[in-house]
């Protein structure tokens, strides 16, 4: 069995998330994204969940194309919201039948509104660290789970947040991927935090995700997705650069967006981390620059078990 495995050798790996598309059109810009990043060499490829409907369903057949037609090894997103135990498990059988054995576990954000408050199911579970460890239990299974270098929205502070991470990983998660920030200062200190609450669990890869921004539109895509405003720092520049905000340099903030993310992922790399996680939106052009700016290009070793 192919596992996720990253480590911290001479090359730092990558790895990059997709969304599942919502339509034909959607699925053939995806699947080029898909054999561009396949000749780049990712450690392994996420696939966020849709729940409920067709949107669920095209996300578990996608996924198991991922692991069945290409060489990439595929990281499933699985999440509480609106399901019960037994259709959880339904879902996690139909990963396996696929091949897939890498889930990344998630409690999941309110539909429609990731901000609001979240309702459980009446015959599910209220934490990810129950859904990390029913999935441990129906196979063999390698699972990640979440972690949130400015503490979920949700937590009452850090010291709870950095709780709940550990609960995580001692019911049995082998990694977790961290919400988008844009302050590297986040990120260590959270790695900081874990490794003195539990020095057990806080040797687990703690991966950082990372997002280029390639217009202003996408700053509010990214706040939506970090849960917190981006640093005044980061918008001045992408606003400098748009120049006159009723015609904005669009070219120009692409580029300022994608030397911050090279930025960030530099100062990562340096810092020791243990891969760098890209949110892609299903497009290839923006994360391949930034990768060929940290020195990475098409010739990126693959990292396999």
């Amino acid at each position: 069995m192919q596992s996720l495995r990253v480590h911290s050798g001479s090359a730092v790996p990558f790895s990059v998330e997709f969304n599942p598309p919502r339509d034909a059109a959607a699925e053939a810009r995806l699947w080029r994204a898909v054999r561009q990043f396949e000749r780049m060499h990712p450690a392994f490829v996420s696939m966020t969940y849709g729940a409920g409907g067709s949107t669920r369903d095209r996300t578990v057949r996608v996924t198991g194309a991922l692991a069945q037609e290409t060489t990439l090894l595929p990281v499933a997103h699985l999440t509480a919201v609106e399901h019960s135990l037994a259709e959880l498990r339904s879902l996690v059988g139909a990963y396996a039948d696929s091949g897939i054995r890498n889930i990344l576990v998630l409690r999941g954000d309110p539909p429609g509104d990731p901000l609001g408050d979240w309702t459980k199911h009446p015959q599910g579970v209220t934490y990810a660290e129950e859904l990390v460890r029913i999935v441990r239990d129906l196979g063999d299974f390698h699972v990640g789970v979440a972690s949130f270098p400015q503490g979920h929205h949700h937590s009452p502070d850090l010291d709870s947040d950095t709780r709940f991470l550990a609960a995580k990983l001692r019911a049995g998660a082998e990694y977790s991927i961290t919400q988008m920030f844009f302050d590297v200062e986040h990120y260590l200190r959270l790695r900081d935090r874990v490794a003195a609450f539990d020095p057990v669990e806080g040797a687990k890869p703690i991966i950082p995700e990372l997002m280029p921004i390639t217009s202003l539109r996408t700053v509010a895509r990214a706040e939506e997705l970090c849960g917190r405003p981006l640093p005044s720092a980061v918008i001045d520049r992408l606003h400098r650069a748009a120049g006159d905000t009723s015609n904005p340099d669009q070219a120009a903030v692409r580029e300022v967006g994608i030397e911050i993310a090279t930025e960030i992922g530099q100062r990562l790399i340096d810092e020791g981390a243990p891969c760098l996680h890209f949110i892609t939106l299903n497009f290839a052009k923006a994360t391949s620059e930034v990768l060929n700016n940290l020195g990475y290009g098409v010739t990126a070793a693959p990292i396999s078990a």
